[in-house]
């Protein structure tokens, strides 16, 4: 999705949350429905979330991450959310009954962070599903 047809929510926009967008400058950003679930959930936890990474093309995803030209974040339907603290357990709960179907936790280091997706069930792809990194 080009970036002149991304509305964003009153919560995350491309000025205040430039990292929903891909980093390679590309312009592709996230699905408009998918935003619509996060700003709900972000509603539903009453606090705010730091995105450290949306949208993806495949070849910057194929640099960043294991999962190559074809991993969740190239379908425009994820997120990674910076955590701190106790936020982590909280947003793992609410995921789930806010029909997040893929979660992955990182609680290593500085860079702590949990990925959320709302991916249909696939081949190589099970949902839902729960990893760490």
């Amino acid at each position: 999705m080009p970036k002149n047809d991304f509305v964003g929510t009153p919560h995350f926009t491309l000025k205040t949350d430039p990292k929903i967008a891909c980093s390679c400058g590309c312009e592709f950003v996230p699905d408009q429905d998918f935003m619509q679930k996060l700003e709900v959930f972000r509603v539903m936890l009453g606090f705010s979330m730091t995105i450290n990474s949306g949208a993806r093309c495949p070849a910057y995803n194929a640099q960043v991450s294991a999962t190559g030209t074809t991993g969740p974040h190239t379908t425009g339907r994820a997120v990674d959310i910076g955590i701190r603290n106790e936020e982590a357990l909280e947003i793992t709960e609410k995921a789930r009954k806010a029909g997040f179907t893929g979660i992955g936790i990182n609680q290593k280091g500085n860079g702590r962070f949990i990925h959320l997706d709302d991916l249909p069930n696939a081949p190589n792809q099970p949902r839902p599903h729960i990893w760490s990194y």
